[in-house]
């Protein structure tokens, strides 16, 4: 009865249209734009993916300048209030004002932003320059054109017109370039004493701008940690080993079955009080090697 009178409620009915796209039916290159305009809503998710998982101030302040560029864009167009074209085309749009696009916005921004910081904050290495130099222009070429594609395609999916999508790539790259600023010379000199404060120490908040090359750095701790672990992991078992094989030699233990029911740090006491001098040398001497 209750789910009868909740359906004959007159009430006004909006969907979540965060990924909504459309486009023409059987227009296999419309499709393919419509898959490329999502491209904000993925670089967001890549970005509080990277952050849960990296917790880098870097990353938290480009976020933070996304942010801001969708707020001036939420500000500007509820200012100008300059109609979509085409109004009717599409049953479903965030809002009613296109002027200026927030997909072009966003990801102009994203891209400028990028490509600033590979060719003035990213620290050039001395070695494989001409390598080094390569990948930067090839990802730079990348970003551009995704920026021009998603630009093009909110134009040709009739979501905004040519000049909407104009002044949001200007209004984007605008503010890239001003968030750059304030990162590089307002924000990056905080990032220590950010980086040392106890609730970034809690939640493992880290400033890496001081790192060349944090590829390089985290692949070089991570296989250091990884071989020291492994030889003190080889030196247990050459001592279980030895151990094993003094008490079967010996007959330390009457029964083998006897060893799992004793704790190890049982089992290795007995050893070193069973053990004959000779082979309590040898477990020393392998233990210091290691």
């Amino acid at each position: 009865m209750a789910v009868v009178e909740q359906c004959s409620l007159s009430a006004e009915w909006r969907p979540v249209s965060l990924t909504h796209v459309e486009y023409p039916a059987g227009d296999v290159y419309g499709q393919l734009l419509a898959y490329l305009s999502l491209g904000p809503v993925f670089i967001l998710i890549s970005f509080g993916t990277l952050i849960i998982f990296k917790r880098e101030l870097h990353t938290i302040s480009f976020l933070c300048g996304l942010l801001l560029n969708e707020g001036v864009n939420w500000l500007i167009k509820n200012i100008i209030r300059e109609p979509r074209p085409c109004e009717g085309t599409h049953a479903t749009v965030t809002t009613e004002y296109g002027l200026p696009s927030s997909h072009s916005q966003f990801i102009w921004f994203f891209s400028v932003y990028s490509f600033l910081f590979l060719y003035l904050r990213m620290h050039q290495t001395n070695n494989a320059r001409f390598l080094d130099l390569l990948w930067r222009h090839i990802l730079s070429l990348c970003l551009l054109t995704a920026a021009c594609l998603v630009s093009y395609s909110r134009v040709y999916l009739l979501y905004h017109s040519w000049s909407q999508v104009v002044y949001g790539a200007l209004a984007g790259s605008i503010l890239a370039i001003g968030w750059f600023v304030i990162t590089q010379e307002i924000l990056t000199p905080l990032f220590p004493r950010i980086a040392s404060w106890p609730v970034s120490e809690f939640f493992l908040i880290r400033d890496t701008s001081l790192i060349p090359n944090i590829l390089w750095f985290e692949y070089t701790v991570t296989r250091g940690e990884a071989r020291n672990r492994q030889r003190k992991h080889g030196t247990k078992l050459q001592i279980k080993r030895l151990y094993y094989e003094n008490v079967l030699s010996n007959g330390c233990l009457s029964a083998p079955t006897m060893l799992p029911q004793v704790p190890l740090a049982d089992r290795m006491r007995a050893a070193v009080n069973e053990l004959n001098s000779p082979l309590r040398l040898t477990l020393d001497l392998t233990v210091m090697s290691q």
